[in-house]
């Protein structure tokens, strides 16, 4: 005990960056874990809509969802989500899987849908990058 109180006072900012990242780490996993959505895999998400009721929401921007996206998604932005949220409300009890480029942006659209009242939402990890890694189907029309 007294060597790690020594090596503490030695190393002052070591120690307090270390208290920091962990800090942060703690706080991040805190917050997926109640966040009430999942991250899922290309894999899991085709899972889904082949054996569930699911559908898939492109929460891209227009330029984007242009360049290609999933087969059968539907397209709301972020910025719309709120105003066209009606066009998702027979889906509550469904399965919803949003997605962005990369599975970041998607998280916001997941926390709306969640507090909209949507029971079983998703969100998929690492976006329609990892779909098409995944060399699953994309359109472009």
């Amino acid at each position: 005990m007294q060597q790690i109180i020594e090596f503490a006072g030695n190393h002052t900012m070591l120690v307090a960056a270390f208290v920091v990242v962990l800090g942060m780490l703690i706080g991040s996993e805190i917050s997926r874990l109640t966040r009430g959505f999942d991250d899922i895999s290309p894999a899991d998400a085709t899972r889904l809509m082949n054996h569930e009721t699911a559908i898939l929401v492109d929460i891209r921007t227009a330029a984007e969802n242009r360049e290609g996206h999933i087969i059968n998604s539907k397209h709301i932005p972020t910025t719309e989500l709120q105003s066209r949220m009606s066009e998702l409300d027979r889906h509550k009890h469904d399965h919803v899987i949003a997605y962005c480029r990369s599975g970041n942006r998607s998280v916001a659209a997941c926390k709306i849908l969640k507090k909209q009242g949507f029971e079983h939402v998703y969100n998929l990890g690492g976006g329609i990058m990892a779909w098409e890694t995944a060399n699953l189907p994309t359109t472009k029309s």
